[in-house]
């Protein structure tokens, strides 16, 4: 176990972050305690040496999760893989402002150099069946409803898949105006559109319980499991089951529908600085990661502009 690893979890929730970002953290962290005794290295003679060691660690296929100590089948991409290093980087910083023992200054933990990949964005067209697929492929009446009210929920308003299945009725106001508690926990309002909002109360209409939360799992006559929400994984795993019915080409996740409202918000002239605001975002840079110009949207530009067209 990493020296004073609870003690680091500790000081993370007396400083108001958020129970996700804590997860990830102890997430991250073990990887690395993992890669330590599997390597037969000691934390206390750790330098940029073993770091360089556990870099390779985690972009080969040898090494398994922390939580569930199960074999990984695919390289981490170098985003994850800084992520992970962030969460060390940070860890060390508080043994040194804890004036605990530190082998090494956090600095001397570099990141990666990050991928740039070619962002692709599934046509307004396709991402409209996506969210339409519920009505189309579920069975049972509740079950469709309920999901197409979450895409639809997740495509008018942008916000992440987590901060959807954390939503609770309460804050959404008779407007389709929705209070959000998102990453970092930063505050926002989302909107719905009047499409959703329909959409919405048609799933609304269907509860007949008095479970706080907004989405929740139908398992039968179970009252209790009806009182948990939605799961981020079940979701995605709809979405990739519609997706394939579709037979829907460009990878297309919860995260895509982020991107697509923020895309094709952009194609339509919105300000930058506003949907920087719906996202929730801290900075304008961020932003622009997501909003990715469709192929079709590119070509039509070119066509439009170029000076010797």
């Amino acid at each position: 176990m990493l020296p004073h690893l609870d003690d680091f979890l500790l000081s993370l929730q007396v400083n108001n972050y958020s129970a996700e970002t804590i997860y990830n953290y102890e997430r991250d962290l073990r990887v690395f305690d993992k890669f330590l005794v599997e390597s037969k290295f000691s934390f206390e003679k750790t330098d940029k040496k073993t770091i360089d060691y556990y870099k390779a660690y985690l972009i080969s296929r040898d090494r398994k999760t922390a939580i569930l100590n199960q074999q990984v089948e695919e390289e981490l991409a170098s985003r994850s893989v800084n992520r992970m290093l962030s969460a060390l980087r940070s860890y060390l910083k508080y043994l040194l402002d804890m004036d605990y023992p530190c082998p090494l200054p956090p600095e001397s933990v570099k990141l990666t150099k990050a991928v740039r990949e070619h962002p692709h964005v599934a046509e307004l067209d396709a991402l409209r069946k996506l969210i339409e697929a519920p009505s189309q492929f579920e069975k049972e009446t509740k079950v469709a409803l309920r999901n197409r009210a979450m895409l639809e929920v997740l495509f008018a308003t942008g916000m992440r898949i987590s901060e959807l299945c954390a939503l609770n009725r309460y804050q959404i106001d008779a407007s389709g105006r929705i209070f959000i508690i998102g990453k970092g926990r930063k505050q926002r309002f989302v909107y719905l559109t009047p499409r959703a909002h329909e959409h919405l109360n048609n799933y609304l209409r269907t509860r007949d319980d008095n479970a706080t939360a907004l989405f929740i799992p139908y398992a039968g006559k179970n009252v209790s499991s009806r009182k948990r929400r939605i799961s981020t994984n079940y979701l995605q795993d709809r979405i990739k089951k519609y997706r394939e019915k579709l037979g829907i080409n460009v990878p297309t996740s919860a995260h895509s529908l982020r991107h697509g409202f923020a895309t094709y918000l952009a194609e339509k002239g919105a300000n930058p600085a506003a949907i920087q605001i719906l996202l929730g975002h801290e900075s304008l840079d961020t932003t622009t990661r997501y909003v990715h110009a469709s192929d079709r949207y590119a070509e039509e530009t070119h066509k439009r502009f170029h000076p010797l067209a």
